[in-house]
């Protein structure tokens, strides 16, 4: 009976080790960045931020594509009273009693060299007279039309365009690995906060049964005398802020753990057990090496680019707008007319048309050279910023490394001292409780120390995780497998 007994017991400790295990998330740090940057609130957004880059980008070499357009009126019905002119010049009114059809069918290709535009179509037209003793009809078949459209002086927005949308695009590609990056530096944060509130629960729980089975042994020797009542009083206080500062560490810890969950958007309600990251290999980032990966891989670089170009733009448009301007419209074509449909297609005739407008302004009182003036003062402006802006970056990286080579040396006297202090409240703990240490406020010192290491030591690898992933998000270069950081980007706009 004793050992069925024994095994039931057995049998229930072990099923409820294996639900408690079931309904436990384990994550690692590398878990938790992989999570985050597939459904955190801040990857979604990135991720829409760089589709509409991406469909901005299509939409412009679109354009560069040629098009084809289809204008139809079917029909237009005219009954009305028009006023006409005369043979001898005089106006009378008769009515009118028209239907039409018209169809135009154009091909026209944009030339980003030149701004121009080259243009083919085909149209017909029918029109039928109902006012008239017998109902008559005419055809207007327009075989081809070939002719081209080109400003000879004005602002070629296709041109300048050629030369920003593919950088504009390239930078928000890049602006989107950043972003990517960022995500893992708030997902550390978060990580580490919760790491941090699940270890002081520990502690609080730790010191919480230390200073209840210290309480109680106080309590022996004093009733024995051999420890003043000020001990056993200062004892007692510790028992009462341990307890409590269980219940705030507990409160804590949950307000932390709905952060993490609702960045990392885990909806599940088992509970998560974070494994503190091990730094297995130290390495060193050579200066040179992330200056120069950063102006290669960074949005920086290419927005440095874009912005002198768009500076640029702006001041050959305030140069071309409202100055001398001249439009060159020429077009060759063959059609003909018919009352008969099959006629409107035979011996069609050539025609042909020659335009060359221009614009000359004559006064504007300033207007165009003080818009020139101001678009070169905003062109100066932006290159002098810029200059700033590369010493900042450079300057930047600097002590972003410089502050990564000190993690190394701190983790290591972090880890250090919190061997030192927990080896060093064992051995008072231990000393105390056989009676050779007394002095309760050493255990009490030696207990704050080890708490206080323990956290120290935490707080370094945070430091250290979250520098490294600022220099991967100033570079894009991943210097621990000495790879460029990179995504597929067909995936992204699927």
């Amino acid at each position: 009976m004793t050992r069925v007994i024994l095994i039931l017991i057995i049998t229930t400790v072990f099923s409820l080790n294996v639900f408690s295990q079931q309904n436990e998330t384990v994550l690692s740090l590398r878990d938790a960045i992989n999570i985050a940057q597939q459904q955190s609130p801040d990857a979604i957004m990135a991720k829409h931020k760089f589709r509409s880059s991406y469909w901005g980008y299509r939409s412009f070499r679109a354009t560069y594509l040629p098009g084809i357009m289809l204008n139809a009126t079917l029909p237009n019905i005219n009954r009305s009273i028009e006023s006409i002119t005369m043979p001898d010049g005089s106006a009378n009114y008769v009515p009118r009693s028209l239907l039409d059809y018209q169809v135009n069918l154009e091909v026209n290709q944009k030339v980003g060299l030149t701004g121009g535009q080259i243009f083919i179509n085909s149209s017909f037209g029918q029109t039928t007279n109902f006012y008239t003793d017998t109902t008559k009809k005419n055809y207007l078949a327009n075989l081809v039309n070939i002719g081209f459209r080109q400003p000879i002086f004005q602002y070629n927005a296709y041109k300048w365009d050629k030369k920003i949308q593919p950088l504009r695009y390239d930078e928000a590609k890049r602006k989107y690995l950043e972003d990517n990056e960022q995500i893992a530096i708030t997902t550390i944060t978060r990580f580490f906060n919760l790491l941090s509130a699940q270890i002081e629960v520990e502690i609080a729980k730790k010191n919480y049964h230390n200073y209840d089975t210290l309480y109680k042994i106080a309590q022996g020797r004093f009733n024995l005398g051999k420890i003043a009542e000020n001990d056993l009083l200062q004892l007692e206080l510790n028992l009462l802020k341990a307890e409590a500062s269980l219940e705030q560490t507990e409160l804590n810890y949950n307000n932390r753990l709905f952060l993490f969950k609702s960045y990392l958007r885990l909806k599940d309600s088992s509970k998560i057990v974070l494994i503190p990251p091990v730094v297995k290999n130290y390495f060193n980032i050579p200066l040179d090496k992330a200056i120069e990966e950063a102006k290669n891989n960074t949005s920086a670089g290419i927005e440095f680019q874009r912005r002198i170009l768009e500076a640029e733009s702006n001041v050959n448009r305030a140069k071309m707008t409202n100055r001398f301007d001249a439009q060159v419209y020429a077009e060759f074509g063959l059609s003909q007319t018919s009352d008969v449909l099959q006629e409107a297609y035979k011996n069609p005739l050539d025609q042909e048309r020659v335009t060359v407008g221009i614009t000359i302004p004559i006064l504007d009182w300033g207007v165009a050279r003080g818009n020139i003036k101001m678009a070169e003062s905003n062109r100066d402006l932006v290159e002098t910023s810029i200059e700033q802006e590369k010493i900042d970056f450079v300057q930047n990286i600097y002590l972003q490394v410089m502050q990564f080579g000190m993690q190394k040396k701190q983790l290591y006297i972090a880890a250090k001292s919190d061997t030192v202090a927990q080896k060093r409240f064992e051995v008072t703990h231990k000393r105390y409780m056989i009676g050779k240490v007394n002095d309760v406020l050493e255990l009490n010192n030696a207990q704050i120390d080890n708490d206080n290491a323990k956290k120290g030591y935490i707080n370094s690898l945070k430091n250290y995780w979250i520098n490294y992933y600022k220099l991967r998000k100033m570079t894009l270069f991943d210097f621990e497998n000495n790879l460029p950081i990179t995504v597929d980007f067909n995936k992204i706009v699927k």
